[in-house]
This record gives structure tokens, C-alpha cells and sequence, in this order.
């Protein structure tokens, strides 16, 4: 059974918060994209077929940076990137064969199209899967989902959560969604997808560090790529709340020698820069080193018994329900599992509130509820 549920006072007060995103081409957030949207079609393909999700981790992918020639006016990619995925799943249930690697080819190359406008999935990057066969142990943990009991928890790990966003942890999240906005890209088709922003806050103010991959096509030269990053940050500076702020792109440029963030695909992964699951943003988007969080990758875990992904989502919507119902204006949520219990009953349940005169009665109430939803959430999940 669970441990007693323990709920104490938070201090959060600091003079200095640091937070950053790793936007959506970044070589580690498209690892964790496509390792994600694999588990998430798996799940689909399993519950069209079998009417329930069999045991899957795909949670481990590495890009391998490619090699380019940007140019002014347009360069050329001379060799393709190339991804590994690995991991496990199902491949054959009740004698029928499963085309994991039909699935994973096909759900790569659909993201990439989707998502990354100027990267050829046919002949930009080599896809190769090496996902293999589930261990039996685990697949037999996994089977409980299929008979309608509570899975049980097929590691032992930890889940972190935290709410509400602080203005800087705002900002950062909605700098990065700005800039890969549809509608922006239309007004600024020389913004690629590549984009990272590091967000400071000292007492002197905030400022954001923003590196943009500029794409070469669409400019002809040093003074046009001058003028696009100012009409970039001017643009940011434009937003409710960055008036007084300190906005910095691609700070790395030497405009003198002409050596600038230029690139043929909008990512920096077509010339010298790695990706990898588990090194980006956590569930919540950001990477908050300044706040607590986990190191777990939530990405390509299975949605049904992996705690790893199961228990992070839980903590942040958790601390999210305490604030929204008045229970705290901050909460932080912690919690263990144990590998083979259910995934309702955790080691430890520890949540940090920073209200003085605290209804504990209720926190406990909610977080009980929230506990015996945990088998559902699945379909929060899978369901896009």
C-alpha cells in the first residue's frame, strides 16, 4: 500500500531563474517527437487491431547530423542525416505478425513532412529501426490492461511535476511557439525550424538568448540575413510583456567574416549537431533547472505501464488541479513507483504547496482521485 501522502509547505523566492526550450527542429526535440508519435501510432495500430495496446518502449532514438553547403540564395545538402530508433515492441500477438517497421517508417516520414518543411524524408535522412522483440517479463506485466486490471508499474522510477509557470517560463514556451507558428512562417519563410531559447532572469530584468537556423534560399545576402534577424527580434519585442526585456539572436554571428546560423533545412542536425530521446524539454515543455524535474524521458515510453512517462504527466496535471481549485497558487508534486506494484499504489506521493493555512484534508482527497485515474490516462495521451 501507498505511504502516507505526505503534503508540506514549499518556499520557492529566488533572485535568479533560468529556463530554456529546445523548439521544435532541435536535433533532441525531434528525437523525442518522432519516438513519441511512434508509441502513439503503435497504440492506434494495437487497439484497431487487437482492441488493446500491447507492451511497446520506443523510447530510444538518435539523429545523426548530416552534412550541408549553405549558401546565399541557396546551398545544397551533400550528405543525409540519418535516424536510429530502437527500443521494443510487440511484433506478433496471437499468431499474427505486427509491420513495426512499416509502422515506424511510415509515421517518421509523415512527422518529417508535417513538421519540417525543407527536409526531404525520402532522401534527406536514412531511417533505420532496430526495434526488437519485447522481454517476456515485461510483455506479461503488460498484459493486465487487456483483462481490465490495474497495469502494474514495469519500472521503478520517478515522476516530477510543478504549477503554475513563472512569467520567464512563460515567455520561453511562447517565444519558441511563436516563432514555429504557421502564420509566421508565412510572414517570415527564412525562419526555420531549428530554434532554441534560453531564458534569464536576474534582478536587473529578463533576457532571452534565441538561436534561429536561418534558411539560405530565401536570402541573398549578409545584408538581407542582418536585416531578417533584426525584423525577427523587433517582432518579438512587439508581444504583451517583452517590452522591457533584453532580446539576443543568434549571438554567434560574425557578420565582418559572413560566418552566420545560415543552413540549407532550417536544422542545425543537416551539418554538425546530434539529437537524442531524453536530452530536450521535460513533459511540461521546458527544461527548468532552477525548478525540480526529472531526468526520465517521457517520449516513446508505452502510455499504460511505464511510469516513467505515466508518472510525469500525473505530477504536473496533480499540481495543476491543486492550483486551479484553489488549494495552493503553487504546487510541486513527487512520485515513486515500484516495478510489478500497481501503478496506482507509488512508493511515495510528496506534495509541496505553498499556502501557510493548507486544507490537507482536501489535497489528499484530490490527490487519492487523482491516483485511481492513473489507468486512464492513456488516452489523454494517445488521443490526437
Amino acid at each position: 500500500m501507498i505511504e502516507p501522502i505526505r503534503i508540506r509547505p514549499l518556499q520557492s523566492t529566488s533572485d535568479i531563474e533560468i529556463a530554456e526550450r529546445k523548439g521544435l527542429g532541435h536535433p533532441d526535440a525531434i528525437c523525442d517527437q518522432i519516438a513519441e508519435e511512434i508509441s502513439v501510432a503503435l497504440c492506434h495500430y494495437y487497439i484497431k487491431e487487437f482492441g488493446l495496446i500491447l507492451h511497446h518502449n520506443v523510447d530510444k532514438a538518435l539523429l545523426i547530423a548530416g552534412q550541408s553547403q549553405p549558401a546565399f540564395g541557396g546551398g545544397r545538402l551533400v550528405k543525409p542525416m540519418e535516424l536510429i530508433l530502437a527500443g521494443r515492441a510487440t511484433n506478433e500477438f496471437k499468431g499474427r505478425k505486427i509491420p513495426v517497421e512499416e509502422i515506424v517508417g511510415n509515421t517518421v516520414k509523415n512527422w518529417i513532412k508535417k513538421n519540417l518543411r525543407f527536409l526531404d524524408p525520402e532522401k534527406d535522412i536514412r531511417i533505420v529501426c532496430r526495434i526488437g522483440a519485447g522481454s517476456q517479463d515485461l510483455t506479461e506485466l503488460f498484459q493486465r490492461f487487456g483483462k481490465g486490471e490495474i497495469p502494474l508499474a514495469n519500472d521503478t522510477s520517478i515522476g516530477v511535476g510543478f504549477y503554475p509557470f513563472t512569467p520567464l517560463e512563460q515567455q520561453v514556451l511562447q517565444i519558441e511557439q511563436l516563432l514555429n507558428n504557421v502564420k509566421t512562417k508565412q510572414r517570415f519563410p527564412w525562419v526555420g525550424e531549428d530554434i532554441k531559447v534560453m531564458g534569464l532572469r536576474t534582478k536587473t530584468g529578463a533576457k532571452f538568448t534565441i538561436a534561429v537556423a536561418m534558411v539560405d534560399r530565401f536570402i541573398p545576402d549578409i545584408k538581407a540575413y542582418q536585416l531578417h534577424v533584426a525584423e525577427i527580434k523587433q517582432f518579438i519585442s512587439g508581444k504583451p510583456g517583452m517590452e522591457d526585456t533584453v532580446i539576443e539572436i543568434n549571438s554567434a554571428d560574425n557578420y565582418d567574416q559572413q560566418s552566420v546560423y545560415l543552413t540549407v533545412t532550417g536544422l542545425s542536425a543537416e551539418a554538425g549537431d546530434d539529437g537524442e530521446v531524453g536530452r530536450g524539454n521535460r513533459y511540461n515543455g521546458l527544461i527548468t533547472p532552477y525548478r525540480p524535474m526529472s531526468l526520465e524521458a517521457f517520449a516513446g515510453k508505452n502510455p499504460v505501464s511505464h511510469v516513467g512517462k505515466i508518472y510525469n504527466l500525473f505530477a504536473f496535471e496533480l499540481s495543476k488541479a491543486i492550483c486551479e481549485q484553489g488549494f495552493a497558487e503553487e504546487a510541486q508534486v513527487f512520485i515513486v513507483s515500484q516495478i510489478g506494484k500497481p501503478i496506482t499504489e507509488p512508493q511515495l506521493l510528496d506534495i509541496r504547496v505553498n499556502r501557510s493555512l493548507v486544507d490537507t484534508g482536501r489535497i489528499e482527497q484530490l490527490a487519492r482521485l487523482k491516483l485511481e485515474e492513473i489507468p486512464t490516462l492513456w488516452k489523454q495521451i494517445i488521443s490526437r
